[in-house]
């Protein structure tokens, strides 16, 4: 793994608080609703930023919310632009953090995985 810059993670942070900031008051994109940014990875040169996000709702909605964040991302980095004291703005790509996700998906099978035991215990005994 890489080495990550004491800069490439102040510029993650600005990013992410910036970001949230934004998104929360001054886009108005009705597909993006409510969004939650999770973090943000950062290039090391800082020219592209991955931006992840959480968004409620089943598919059909995230596939929205990302467009409206697709379509948001030339304004948001042009007001970046102007609230940050960075150098170069580098370009966003939004993706969907799956995270809370796939820790769901984990503990139904631990808890199948643990009904099953008991199950089995269960006969063993008898």
């Amino acid at each position: 793994m890489a080495k990550e810059y004491p800069r490439t993670q102040r510029v993650r942070q600005l990013l992410k608080e910036e970001i949230s900031r934004l998104l929360q008051r001054d886009v108005k994109d009705a597909r993006i609703g409510t969004v939650t940014v999770t973090g943000v990875e950062v290039t090391r040169d800082l020219r592209h930023a991955t931006v992840h996000v959480n968004v409620a709702g089943d598919d059909a909605r995230k596939s929205e919310a990302l467009e409206g964040l697709s379509s948001a991302a030339g304004f948001l980095r042009s007001r970046l632009g102007r609230e940050l004291t960075i150098r170069r703005v580098p370009e966003l790509r939004f993706k969907l953090d799956r995270t809370q996700e796939h820790a769901a998906r984990i503990s139904e099978l631990l808890a199948e995985v643990k009904n099953s035991e008991e199950h089995r215990d269960g006969e063993d005994t008898n």
